[in-house]
């Protein structure tokens, strides 16, 4: 996996290769801009035992790059760290060229960084509307409560707008508790998507969804990414799901970035199946 000037990611630690160019046609144009996440030698340790180790990558506007790895490889723990819930114990994290590796949740949140989480943390008493309602308030900051009230039109034409996008509008009035598993995913986007993030954490969005849900919950996903044109990272095991939807694959090992490739690239490495992917592929 030869590695290309024009390629969009940098050299991994220890030589590792990234991505090459796509074939035409494959992916949207947007993925040619410019970076919109980079990634320097970040880690995290805990009383000295490190978590993720040097971990160094680009991700540029629109691009959709998926990670896996064996449980406990670092995949959820870099995001808590690009994420702002864990402080890096070393290296940057630069949104749009700027450093926010001090930054806490909310103020990438406001930069454009949104996330969602493997365990849902919804309220099951609350409806799916007033759910998004909430989002869309906290996402106005400090004097939310004013807005809402002047632009009350406004506001009820967002929440309604992004309960369909997310394909909720028929759920609107229901409680969250009484969704399945793939309509509790769907609300967690809706939630995230009504604060308009450019760069979304996705962390394992098919957790617990049944099978019958999967499609439906890859169309939407991949709908947020092409259509909306949002800049896409996420962890999942579905390798199905992976193979449609990335334009590249981030194989993570023992706390650091083993290889960064395609996706047809990755699985034909000897090193990623020896390591994760096995030898029956």
């Amino acid at each position: 996996m030869a590695n290309s000037a024009s390629a969009p990611g940098p050299v991994t630690p220890g030589g590792h290769r990234t991505g090459t160019e796509r074939g035409a046609g494959t992916r949207p144009a947007a993925t040619t801009a410019g970076p919109v996440l980079r990634l320097r030698d970040l880690g995290w340790s805990v009383r000295g035992v490190p978590i993720v180790q040097e971990v160094s990558c680009t991700v540029h506007e629109g691009e959709f790059v998926a990670f896996i790895g064996p449980n406990g490889a670092g995949k959820t723990s870099l995001f808590n760290l690009v994420s702002g819930i864990c402080p890096a114990s070393a290296g940057t994290v630069e949104l749009d060229g700027a450093d926010i590796t001090g930054a806490g949740v909310h103020a990438r949140a406001r930069r454009g960084l949104g996330r969602t989480f493997q365990t849902s943390s919804l309220w099951a008493g609350m409806t799916v509307a007033d759910h998004v309602r909430l989002a869309a308030q906290a996402a106005e900051g400090p004097r939310a409560s004013y807005r809402l009230w002047r632009r009350a039109d406004r506001y009820r034409r967002q929440v309604a707008d992004t309960l369909e996008r997310t394909e909720l509008a028929h759920r609107a009035d229901t409680l969250a508790g009484a969704l399945s598993h793939g309509e509790k995913r769907k609300l967690e986007l809706a939630v995230l998507l009504v604060g308009d993030p450019r760069v979304i954490l996705l962390d394992e969005p098919m957790a617990g969804v049944s099978a019958e849900e999967v499609p439906a919950l890859t169309a939407l996903i991949r709908s947020v990414h092409r259509d909306l044109g949002r800049t896409v990272l996420m962890v999942e095991h579905h390798m199905d799901v992976l193979l449609e939807l990335a334009d590249r694959l981030a194989v993570m090992h023992h706390g650091t970035l083993l290889a960064l490739d395609t996706p047809a690239a990755v699985m034909a490495d000897p090193t990623v199946q020896e390591a994760y992917l096995g030898e029956a592929l």
